[in-house]
């Protein structure tokens, strides 16, 4: 099964990729892998939430957003290469503006994580960072960057 019929199955439409906010690309390739910029939970063209994770957004809701994160990040990917050339998922970067209290960053990103596995199974298994920041743009709550393998 293609990634695009399992984007199907899950019930999820890839979205246009993310205008960027500045001076940089969605996504580059660097010889067999592509490595996408930081990319916003945006829908829409809008943030759905924004704030500090711990105080104005729940845990849960930083996954949901981790996890919108990385569907843009794959969209980025897609319109440089196309999904199904994707060979594997190699690490992902998962950036979490946290209240100073604030200590469940991994768990954060596992929305993100939890759903490049949904999308390519065994090849979705990755290295990972899970980062707690001040402020990320937009004082958006989570940012994902996300490095793939292309098969030749």
């Amino acid at each position: 099964m293609g990634v695009q019929e399992r984007l199907e199955e899950l019930g999820v439409e890839l979205p246009s990729v993310a205008a960027p906010l500045a001076s940089y690309v969605p996504a580059t390739r660097v010889g067999s892998q592509v490595w996408t910029s930081g990319q916003l939970p945006v829908v829409g063209g809008e943030l759905p939430a924004t704030g500090k994770v711990g105080a104005e957004v729940s845990v849960e809701r930083a996954q949901e957003l981790a996890r919108t994160a990385a569907l843009n990040a794959l969209a980025a990917i897609d319109s440089l290469m196309g999904l199904d050339k994707v060979s594997r998922v190699v690490k992902v970067v998962g950036f979490v503006a946290s209240d100073p209290s604030f200590t469940e960053q991994a768990a954060v990103i596992n929305g993100a994580s939890d759903f490049l596995g949904d999308v390519f199974g065994e090849a979705g298994v990755h290295a990972r960072s899970a980062v707690g920041v001040a402020v990320l743009p937009k004082d958006s709550p989570v940012e994902i960057e996300v490095i793939v393998e292309i098969a030749e």
